[in-house]
């Protein structure tokens, strides 16, 4: 049951820039923002371009010189309030990502929940941020982290509410400030988040430029001011951003695709056959599919496939496909009519080139005329067709059979990616050889997803450059200064006279 009567959003009904703890007036060109599965227009937001990336950034710059002298208890005070401002709301912005991008009111709360440990995990880790030092020859080294300054950031849509704490609590902790570009077809609640940024922050820490990627990203990237670029994205995107940061020799970090592989080996526990179903059900099937770590490839073995396709076949029936808005598990909408084109030509490739199991048809959802909502699909197929090495971002999952635990090692590595991976075992000489093995930044022993704050997340391969989430963080959001302190002069040497 919808629970959407009587929603009261808070909804402004339309958003510029926001700069200076402002929102400007819609002075060009702008979009609507539309409700993923009812097509609902929920807002209008301005199409920021250069104009608005130039007072964001001087915003930025002018506010940078003071936020860095502040002590790191300081800062980590601010991020404590939005946490708490955050926690306060969590209920009307968990709505609001619901309604905007199509995804179930249970899995959005789940982001708040994230987005609130990610804030306060930074303000407690800046706290501890240190440089080193050691003694030299009559003096003292020493090499401090400083902030970098103004950091451009750009976010994806399919979790709107993590995505912006990732990038904006270390940024900010570590003492550099601000521009962030939300997707567009994603910018409602991070601009609603904004309205509690400028209760607590000082202005121009935080600013934010909605539009596209075409243009107001790449205003961003490309702007003098901006020292550090963070982006979080397709890899063929990430190539652009990283290409921008080269050519102006400024770092940035990337966090891309996936493909992720997710093995179970024959010996686990047939008293644990149903979790281990339900936990690949919900590894590949969370966030409707849309999520750059989902295991997408399960590799199952022989000796318990019939038996684990089964089951999985029924966990995947027994998925509710439902407004988005209601109560309880379910699988929503995709967010776009693009994204669900895009869905279901992948799933007719899948038909042509692999055995369809489960699922593979569009549904139909009462009110939510609008939405992209498909069954829970799974193939079975081998490791080397386009469904199994292509980031479909739906619910699709690829099973490959397997029995040769070398062959195996091979094909869980052989993709582009490198993001993350899974494995089921009661062996733990074979789950820590194998995680050794694997060519991902994230593995996850007998619980997919198992991501805690503190817990590094970050790609090999094309799966993206440097970690997030963790303390490692703070270091991608500073540099090193070296100042090297002698007890006193030394007696001339180089050109003495005579």
């Amino acid at each position: 049951m919808s629970v959407v009567t009587g929603f009261n959003s808070g909804l402004s009904e339309s958003y510029g820039a926001f700069i200076n703890n402002e929102f400007l007036p819609i002075e060009g060109g702008s979009f609507p923002a539309i409700a993923a599965a009812t097509g609902e227009q929920l807002a209008t937001i301005g199409r920021c371009g250069k104009k608005e990336v130039e007072k964001a950034v001087r915003a930025a710059e002018v506010a940078f010189h003071s936020w860095k002298r502040l002590q790191p208890e300081e800062r980590a005070a601010y991020l404590h309030k939005l946490a708490d401002a955050l926690e306060q709301d969590k209920s009307r912005l968990t709505m609001i990502d619901t309604l905007d991008i199509g995804r179930g009111l249970w899995e959005t709360s789940i982001d708040y929940q994230i987005a609130v440990a990610q804030y306060r995990y930074f303000a407690s880790a800046i706290v501890t941020h240190e440089g080193f030092g050691r003694s030299i020859p009559d003096g003292y080294l020493v090499a401090k982290r400083e902030p970098y300054g103004v950091c451009g950031q750009i976010i994806p849509w399919n979790v709107p509410a993590i995505m912006t704490a990732l990038k904006i609590a270390p940024a900010v902790a570590a003492g550099n400030t601000v521009v962030l570009k939300p997707d567009e077809n994603a910018s409602l609640s991070t601009l609603e988040l904004c309205k509690h940024i400028a209760k607590i922050f000082p202005p121009g820490v935080i600013n934010v430029v909605p539009g596209w990627g075409e243009e107001a990203g790449a205003a961003l990237t490309a702007h003098p001011g901006v020292v550090k670029l963070a982006f979080t994205g397709s890899s063929e995107v990430g190539r652009i951003i990283s290409a921008a940061g080269a050519n102006r020799l400024v770092p940035v970090s990337l966090e891309l695709g996936g493909k992720s592989p997710n093995i179970v080996f024959p010996d686990v526990a047939p008293q644990d056959m149903d979790a281990i179903v339900d936990n690949v059900t919900f590894a590949s099937m969370y966030c409707n599919g849309q999520s750059c770590l989902a295991g997408t490839r399960l590799f199952l073995h022989d000796a318990i496939y019939d038996d684990f396709m089964d089951r999985l076949v029924a966990s995947m029936k027994r998925i509710r496909i439902a407004d988005p808005t209601s109560e309880g598990p379910l699988l929503g909408c995709l967010i776009s009519e693009e994204q669900g084109k895009r869905v279901k030509s992948y799933i007719d490739v899948g038909k042509a080139c692999a055995s369809l199991v489960t699922g593979g048809r569009r549904v139909e959802v009462s009110g939510c005329g609008n939405g992209w909502f498909f069954e829970p699909t799974v193939f079975e197929t081998s490791n080397y067709t386009p469904i199994a090495q292509e980031e479909i971002f739906g619910p699709v999952l690829s099973v490959i059979r397997w029995n040769d635990y070398e062959k195996l090692v091979h094909d869980a590595n052989n993709v582009r990616y490198g993001l993350a991976a899974g494995l089921y075992t009661t062996n733990l000489k074979m789950a820590m050889e194998t995680a050794d093995r694997l060519d991902a930044g994230n593995v996850w022993i007998n619980s997919y997803f198992n991501l805690a704050s503190g817990s590094p997340f970050g790609g090999f391969k094309e799966s993206g450059i440097g970690s997030e989430y963790c303390r490692e963080t703070l270091n991608m959001y500073t540099h090193l200064k070296a100042i090297t302190v002698q007890g006193h002069v030394k007696p001339a040497w180089y050109a003495p006279k005579a």
